[in-house]
Order: C-alpha cells, then sequence, then structure tokens
C-alpha cells in the first residue's frame, strides 16, 4: 500500500514537518510495510519557506533586516537545490511582526522584503519564488523596490520617506541604482487574490482595514497609489496597478513587475508543481492531507482543496483530510474531491490544551483513519 502524506502546518502548534512526520508514524502503527510518501505543503503564505526547504532538502539563510516599521530584525529565507530561493513576505514585512498597537498603514514598508531579496540577488541566486500574504504593509512595494536601489524622488528630487502615505509626493523613479547583481533574475510568485492595486477592492480599500488604517486613512492611501500606479505609468511605461493580484500584500508586486520578469501562479499549485506531487499521488493508493482549521474557507486556495483537486486529476484517488478543527461549511469541501474531514479534538477542551496536545491527538486521529481505511481494503 501506498500512502501519500502532503499537509499544511497546524499554525500554532505543528510545523508541516511535524504533522506529516505524525501521520506517517500514525500510519506505520497500523499497516507496518505500508510505502509512505510526505510532501510538506503550504499555500504561498506564512510556511511556504519551512514546507519546500522541508520537502525539497533546501537550506535556510538568516539575514539581518528591518521590520515593517524600520527596526532591526533577522529574518529568514530557503535555498532550495537548484540554486531558487525562496522568500516570504511576512517574514520581514509581516503584520504578526507588530503588537496590534503598532499597526501603522501609512508608514510600514516593504523595505525589509527587499533585503531579503538583495541578500539572495548578491550570492548569485537568479530565481526568487516570491510568496504573498501576512504583510503589514500598502506601500506598494516601494520599500521593497528601494531596498534594490530604486529611488522614488519627489518634486525636489528627495528621496521618499518610507511608507504608502509618502507616494502622494512621488514626482519621478530612477532605476540607475538598481543592484548589479539583479539583471537577469526571474520571480515565481505565489498569490491568490485578484485585486487590484486601487479602487473599492484595492489594496487599501480591502486590506488596509487590518493593517491599522481607519476609513479616512484608507481613502489617503488609496489616493497615494493611484498617483503612484500613474507615475508608472507615465515614468516606466507599465501598468502594474491594472494586473490580476497587484493589490495583494499592499501592492507588493508593483515593487518588482516594473524591473523583473514575473510569472503570477496559485500558491498551492505552485508548492505542489515544484515538490513533483503529481508523480508521487500517481502512485497513492490514499492521500492524507490536512490544516489547523478546515472550513468553507479552504477552497480558497488552501492547502486541503488544492491537493484533492490535483489528487483527482492525477488518479482519482481517495483523500482523506485531517484538521485541527473543523468549521462553518467544510462540509462544502466534498464537493471539490475531499472524500472524508476528520477533526482531532476528543472532546470538549481549553484552547490551551488542544494547541498543547496537538500532536498527540493528531497522531490518535490519523491512527483511526487508517484503521477505516484498512476495514474497506478487507472488503
Amino acid at each position: 500500500m501506498n500512502i501519500l502524506i502532503a499537509a499544511d502546518s497546524f499554525k500554532g502548534s505543528c510545523s508541516a514537518r511535524q504533522v506529516t512526520d505524525t501521520i506517517e508514524r500514525a500510519a506505520k502503527n497500523v499497516i507496518p510495510d505500508v510505502t509512505i510518501t510526505k510532501i510538506p505543503v503550504a499555500d504561498g503564505g506564512e510556511g511556504t519557506v519551512d514546507a519546500l526547504v522541508a520537502a525539497m532538502n533546501g537550506t535556510k539563510v538568516a539575514v539581518p533586516a528591518h521590520d515593517p516599521l524600520g527596526r532591526p530584525i533577522t529574518a529568514e529565507y530557503g535555498l532550495l537545490p537548484d540554486g531558487s530561493a525562496v522568500i516570504e513576505t511576512a517574514a520581514a514585512s509581516g503584520l504578526t511582526l507588530l503588537k496590534p498597537e503598532e499597526r501603522d498603514a501609512l508608514h510600514a514598508s516593504t523595505f525589509g522584503t527587499g533585503e531579503l531579496i538583495r541578500h539572495a540577488l548578491e550570492h548569485r541566486v537568479k530565481k526568487i519564488i516570491l510568496g504573498l500574504g501576512g504583510s503589514a504593509t500598502t506601500d506598494g512595494g516601494a520599500g521593497l523596490a528601494g531596498a534594490l536601489g530604486i529611488s522614488f524622488l519627489d518634486k525636489d528630487g528627495k528621496e521618499l520617506e518610507p511608507g504608502g502615505v509618502h507616494l502622494r509626493e512621488l514626482a519621478s523613479i530612477s532605476t540607475d541604482g538598481l543592484l548589479r547583481e539583479a539583471a537577469g533574475c526571474e520571480f515565481l510568485v505565489a498569490c491568490d487574490v485578484k485585486n487590484h492595486l486601487c479602487g473599492a477592492l484595492g489594496a487599501a480599500a480591502v486590506f488596509g482595514p487590518q493593517k491599522g488604517a481607519d476609513e479616512e486613512q484608507v481613502k489617503i492611501l488609496d489616493a497615494a497609489l493611484a498617483h503612484y500606479a500613474a507615475v508608472l505609468k507615465d515614468k516606466l511605461h507599465c501598468a502594474a496597478a491594472d494586473t490580476d493580484g497587484s493589490g495583494a500584500a499592499g501592492g507588493l508586486l508593483c515593487g518588482i513587475l516594473p524591473y523583473f520578469p514575473v510569472t503570477i501562479c496559485s500558491g498551492i499549485d505552485l508548492v505542489l508543481d515544484l515538490t513533483d506531487f503529481d508523480e508521487h499521488a500517481k502512485q497513492a493508493d490514499l492521500v492524507i492531507t490536512g490544516e489547523g482549521r478546515i472550513d468553507f474557507q479552504s477552497a480558497l486556495g488552501k492547502v486541503p482543496v488544492g491537493v484533492a483537486e490535483r489528487a483527482k486529476k492525477v488518479r482519482n484517488v481517495p483523500v482523506v483530510a485531517i484538521a485541527g478543527a473543523k468549521g462553518d461549511g467544510c462540509e462544502t469541501l466534498y464537493n471539490f474531491g475531499i472524500d472524508a474531514i476528520f477533526d482531532t479534538v476528543p472532546g470538549v477542551m481549553s484552547l490551551e490544551d488542544v494547541m498543547s496536545h496537538a500532536e498527540e491527538n493528531l497522531l490518535n486521529t490519523a491512527e483511526n483513519v487508517l484503521r477505516l481505511f484498512q476495514i474497506g481494503n478487507l472488503r
């Protein structure tokens, strides 16, 4: 029997690698001679670096950088065996780096993400896999571009201060200082939203409030981004703001589209492609997937549905999802290739107990899933 385990992390308790390792242990407890293939996966957002490094035997690189408010931090990115780098926007520009009261959509910058990219470029990387999501920023990627040597200047030729609010002062853009090592680099960007940079469905209006922007600040940021888009089009002849996904991560794509070749794709599809999921699925008798919480939103580019749809397409193999918790609408996922859903919580427990016993509960649930599968195979 061949079982393919392709699961996301249970955020806050188990990494994707811990999840796949635990399910493997359960499978071998029940079926000692089982053949297991493990693929820790993610949807392109937080956890993508860990998942790809684990699945592809990559390494991590720690880099001095700056958080969204310009404070010194150490952030990591991944190096894969083929020489490409995988970087998460959230690593240096993420919302989780700030306390709720520190969120500042007007002034937060993607400079730190640019620092990670710069480090990779200076070490001869020519392909960068960039995961969007979880950012604290709405600066149109100007901070990122600035870290690579692009200059954003006001009418007096002075460099703009960090943050999206200052884009309303933008008069010209100079590419003269673009990092020499950037030549020939290409970006593969994981992005699962279609929002454009500006307007009612833009970066400021949709995502600004969760980054600390009130109603008036949303208007200020949207106007600043619209002005930024106009300057990009006028000075660099780049209509980046009209690209699907240009509103993701506070408009970060607009910080790379004018300067680099960029391919945009679904986060989960990107990860599954890079880990040769289809080839592994061709050999599988059962696929087990999972994430921390599974509900109707899991159909919107999340790991369990992405895994299930690909598995069904490749071989129509049974797919079971195991989650830390089930939420509203999870039954709709049966329409997307998942055949059964199990949660790991054995009874009434506090959140603290759920988190501290996550691995134990996952092991027990996975063993029960495998015992049911065995019963079905005996018939």
